[in-house]
């Protein structure tokens, strides 16, 4: 019997299966910055600017207008995991909070009943491209979580564990790959309760390595998402890349790279099983709650934006770092 259950091709947000909800993938190859951390004017023409979806010369400015990015938006209902491969992600919000990350760093954050944030991606090279591989993954709050308070928590690469294998490489952002654990997510999450067996892991394969991927509980959601390469093998299934395999989890399965290195994201948690009504960046269990939370916002905007703008970046010359809301910080 086989071990995959539904090979699907990725397209520009990945399907994802409970208890995520989606994941959205971007890989931009921007030019050098100008004084404001971002391209210069005359690279901006023929762009949509302000709903830059399109690749055009290799990158998108998606909703930012002077700077790539997303200005400032709310979230309520669930959890965003930001893994910033290449590149810098700067995080502001409605609380204080405030940071920029990247280059192999984690934000874990909990929405909660409410936030604003931004997340704009600063090009920091003045003189060089300003690459930027970055994965946001959404990952739901069962109901009793849905209104705790926001929060965020940075994983920092330096913190972040990493197996070695013969010719592989697995960075455990979250869960447990044999003896080795992921650093704590954020206290509210699905996640933080080993037995619903959450995983969060990029792999690198180096050609002609194979993988045996450890087998999970009965009932556990699992896909493996292969992003860079040339194919892989599996099951007597060649696979180029850009494809995702939804996986059985208590069977065996190997994964054998083809002639080139290869990079591939694996998730993996038990399902929530509750009812999920979604309306842009609010999520919650029943469309009276979407409503009640749409209220809220126009209400209160989840506590103000206290930030000078909507695509709000820090000073060229900060190195990563963190301000939490009750002013702590954290300086890398």
């Amino acid at each position: 019997m086989s071990a995959i259950i539904k090979i699907k091709k990725l397209g520009f947000q990945w399907e994802t299966q409970d208890p995520f909800l989606f994941c959205a993938y971007h890989k931009d190859n921007y030019p050098p910055g100008n004084k404001n951390l971002g391209p210069n004017p005359d690279l901006l023409k023929g762009r949509y600017i302000g709903q830059d979806f399109t690749l055009k010369d290799g990158w998108r400015m998606y909703h930012g207008v002077k700077v790539p990015g997303f200005p400032a938006h709310p979230h309520s209902g669930f959890e965003t995991v930001t893994l910033v491969e290449e590149g810098f992600a700067d995080h502001s919000d409605s609380l204080g909070a405030a940071g920029r990350f990247g280059n192999g760093d984690v934000q874990w954050m909990t929405a909660g009943k409410g936030v604003m944030h931004c997340e704009m991606f600063p090009l920091l090279n003045k003189d060089k491209n300003n690459p930027l591989l970055l994965f946001q993954l959404w990952l739901n709050l069962p109901k009793r979580s849905k209104k705790v308070d926001a929060h965020f928590r940075m994983l920092w690469k330096e913190e972040i564990p990493v197996v070695n294998e013969i010719g592989i490489q697995i960075k455990i952002i979250a869960g447990k790959y044999k003896d080795t654990q992921a650093p704590a997510p954020t206290p509210n999450s699905w996640a933080a309760d080993a037995t619903n067996e959450v995983a969060i892991w990029t792999i690198k394969m180096e050609a002609g390595a194979s993988w045996d991927i450890p087998t999970a509980s009965e009932g556990i959601h699992r896909t493996l998402f292969f992003y860079r390469g040339n194919e892989i093998e599996t099951e007597g299934f060649s696979i180029p890349q850009q494809h995702a395999l939804d996986l059985i989890p208590t069977e065996k399965i190997t994964i054998t790279n083809g002639d080139t290195p290869s990079e591939l994201l694996f998730l993996q948690g038990k399902p929530i099983g509750e009812p999920v009504v979604q309306q842009g960046p609010f999520v919650a269990n029943t469309r009276e709650g979407i409503n009640e939370t749409i209220s809220q916002y126009q209400k209160d905007q989840f506590g103000g934006w206290p930030w000078p703008s909507h695509e709000h970046v820090h000073h060229a010359k900060r190195g990563r770092f963190a301000i939490h809301a009750d002013g702590r910080e954290e300086i890398k």
